[in-house]
């Protein structure tokens, strides 16, 4: 009986232990020497590299936001190339690991880089993020974007699927991700075609949200508004404005800082804390570009959002708060060839004087066009936005040859070339970047993107092990396990559905979605703490545990 006395003893000290924890976790006390804190900001200027935040802070003519954050260093190679695609950067600093070219959320399906291990068995399986890990931990989430949140950095940390340009697949599995706050473009990728949108799978996501108990805002007014603690903001069918232009031509679109604030004015109402994500995501595609005046705007506009991150983490105590870059883009410089000679006499007039004089960003200058692209029309607008009167021949000619939604491409050179901002590609670059952060209080060495997310799981008290075993077992193997088979329905190619049976039981999970329908005397659909996913290489379809417990208590 004693020995029965103290078992049971054990057990509910055990049992008050794990409870402790989990009270510290959530109070942001420390455990084991590390700090928990209760809420995580992570911040991301896509393509964003030294260059571009050294230039925006001469253009600024003062300190930069994240100039007051302690700075460190993070490698950004990827699992099959040195220099990395969004897709897979974002996978390693949401997940853990680092992954292959336009996969998002998901394990490399090969490694060829040295020092990336093999995948192995785990090859092209999905693989749980810390926006879902805080989920489990009781944290309330959010995503905001300038790109449309369908985009392959957002996508990262909220879907799970090898095409990061597969915006209607990302979209769904995101609506049943039960996000609390999302808000950016990407509207069209929740409609279905006969409402305007880009959907041949005939589910209207924006109903289906609205199922869920989501206020739906369309505009910055109503984002202001609103006090809903389940809001998703469509503001634009595809990507935002960039932030000079937003003023001119869509000022019915929120800033990024207005909706970083937003996002932590209604996360913050939960006690047991928040994970917020946030993207300057057209720094990247100014960069392509090679415009620097794109590159100023969302440089500026990100800046203010990280500002905004950093005073409420001042004031709250209880926050960590990291801003850095998924790669650098465009081989950005201060100096080109035309400063060869000169460089060492670089004047800050010769730098910054012409960037001044610029309003608008090529997309903006295609908007005060309105379609009219005559020289005389050309020559004004050019004059009134960029501060250019002297446009040569072959200037003239590209400004008026540009594609639509190309005028980046065609003003960004006109500006630069008067500048002395120099270019070597339109594409990425693998150079390390800069690491910022609040609420770590010790210098960090050089560490690998995907050490990002094991320190952001670990800020926040859970392991990203453990979540990704709770979220995503192979549904073959473990219905197995308790005697029942699955097959996987196609007859739709676009709303395949896992159907699981055993003993007269039967269940259908819809692909991409959290619901478990359960057939039985009386037909039961229950939601699950994640998503059903299938991985298109191999074929195999991953569920969250708690379906396999589901199905066992179902009569």
């Amino acid at each position: 009986m004693r020995k029965r006395n103290c078992m049971v003893t054990l057990r509910c000290l055990t049992a008050c232990l794990v409870a402790l924890a989990a009270f510290l976790a959530i109070s942001g006390i420390a455990v084991s020497g590390e700090t928990v804190f209760r809420n995580v900001i992570v911040l991301v200027g896509d393509g964003m590299g030294s260059t571009h935040t050294t230039l925006t802070r001469w253009y600024k003519g003062a300190p930069l936001s994240l100039d007051a954050m302690y700075v460190g260093g993070v490698r950004t190679y990827g699992a099959d190339s040195l220099i990395t695609d969004s897709a897979p950067a974002a996978t390693a600093f949401a997940c853990g690991f680092k992954s292959t070219d336009k996969s998002v959320g998901i394990m490399a399906c090969r490694a060829t880089v040295p020092g990336v291990p093999d995948p192995g068995e785990s090859r092209c399986k999905p693989i749980a993020s810390v926006l879902e890990g805080a989920k489990l931990s009781g944290r309330s989430i959010g995503l905001v974007a300038t790109s449309n949140i369908q985009h392959a950095t957002p996508a990262a940390f909220s879907s799970h699927w090898p095409d990061r340009a597969d915006y209607n697949e990302i979209g769904r599995q995101q609506v049943y991700q039960d996000i609390d706050v999302v808000l950016g473009g990407g509207r069209q990728f929740l409609l279905p075609v006969d409402k305007g949108g880009t959907r041949r799978d005939n589910e209207d996501l924006t109903a289906t949200l609205r199922t869920k108990g989501y206020t739906l805002v369309a505009n910055r007014e109503e984002m202001l508004r609103s006090a809903s603690q389940r809001l998703w903001g469509m503001f634009a069918d595809e990507a935002m404005a960039y932030e000079f232009d937003r003023k001119h031509f869509s000022p019915g679109e929120p800033s990024l800082s207005e909706m970083t604030g937003k996002a932590i004015e209604l996360l913050s109402k939960n006690p047991k804390g928040f994970f917020l994500f946030v993207e300057g995501s057209k720094i990247d595609w100014a960069s392509h570009a090679s415009d620097p005046i794109g590159v100023i705007s969302d440089v500026l506009a990100f800046d203010e959002a990280v500002g905004i991150a950093l005073d409420f983490a001042r004031k709250d105590g209880n926050t960590m708060v990291i801003a850095f870059s998924d790669h650098g883009n465009g081989g950005m410089s201060i100096g080109n060839r035309m400063t060869d000679g000169t460089y060492s006499r670089l004047q800050f007039e010769r730098l910054v004087g012409p960037l001044r004089k610029a309003s608008l960003t090529g997309e903006g200058i295609e908007k005060a066009l309105k379609g009219d692209r005559s020289e005389g029309n050309v020559k004004r607008v050019i004059s009134e936005y960029l501060g250019i009167d002297d446009l040569t021949r072959e200037e003239m000619s590209a400004i008026r040859s540009a594609k639509p939604g190309r005028m980046n491409g065609a003003t960004g050179p006109v500006v630069s070339a008067r500048s002395s901002v120099g270019w070597t590609t339109h594409g990425h670059t693998g150079e390390d970047l800069f690491f910022y952060y609040y609420g770590i209080d010790k210098p960090l060495r050089m560490i690998e993107n995907s050490d990002i997310a094991r320190m952001t799981a670990k800020a926040m008290g859970f392991d990203l092990t453990d979540v990704d075993r709770r979220l995503f077992a192979p549904a073959g193997e473990v219905f197995k396990e308790v005697g029942a088979s699955v097959t996987l329905d196609r007859r739709d190619p676009r709303n395949m559905v896992l159907i699981v049976e055993s003993e007269g039981k039967k269940a259908e999970l819809p692909l991409s979605k959290n619901i478990m329908k359960i057939k039985g005397k009386a037909e039961t659909t229950r939601s699950l703490e994640g998503i059903t996913v299938l991985a298109p290489q191999t074929g195999k379809v991953y569920i969250p545990r708690q379906a396999v417990e589901i199905f066992q208590k179902t009569q």
